[in-house]
């Protein structure tokens, strides 16, 4: 080959090496930023474990009814009270919802502490009732004097 021809050859060359270099140049910042994408969503993910496992733990769990007037869960109370009396034949009449507890399911658990009077005295008892609002489903689990 001739030292033109060389010449030639390297400067046809040269762009062909920039662009090759470039090339690798982004590939391997590009490998470097998903590396780096990689490691912080790892890291995020496992904070934010840590902190939904413990969020699990108390998903489950049973939480108390801040507001026990709010209408739902007198409405609630009414049916444990009603449903009782179904099963029961019995005939209680329901006053109120004095204390309860929620506990998140395939819908709700409603533990509720009712007042109703059963033949012009007044009682505590303890029902729980499950419900599923979605479809339009409630059912009362226990019932039971405290």
């Amino acid at each position: 080959m001739q030292p033109t021809t060389r010449l030639s050859f390297l400067l046809t060359a040269l762009p062909d090496i920039s662009i090759r270099e470039n090339c690798e140049k982004s590939t391997t910042m590009a490998w470097g930023q998903n590396r780096l994408f990689l490691f912080l969503t790892a890291a995020l993910l496992l904070l934010n474990g840590g902190s939904a496992a413990r969020t699990e733990a108390l998903a489950g769990g049973w939480r108390p009814i801040k507001n026990v007037s709010d209408p739902h869960v007198q409405e609630i109370g009414e049916f444990a009270v009603t449903e009782h009396n179904k099963q029961a034949t019995a005939s209680l009449k329901f006053q109120s919802v004095v204390s309860g507890e929620t506990q998140v399911v395939s819908g709700t658990n409603y533990r509720l502490v009712v007042v109703a009077e059963d033949g012009g005295v007044s009682n505590k008892y303890e029902a729980v009732v499950w419900e599923k609002p979605w479809m339009g489903f409630r059912n009362l689990t226990s019932f039971t004097r405290v």
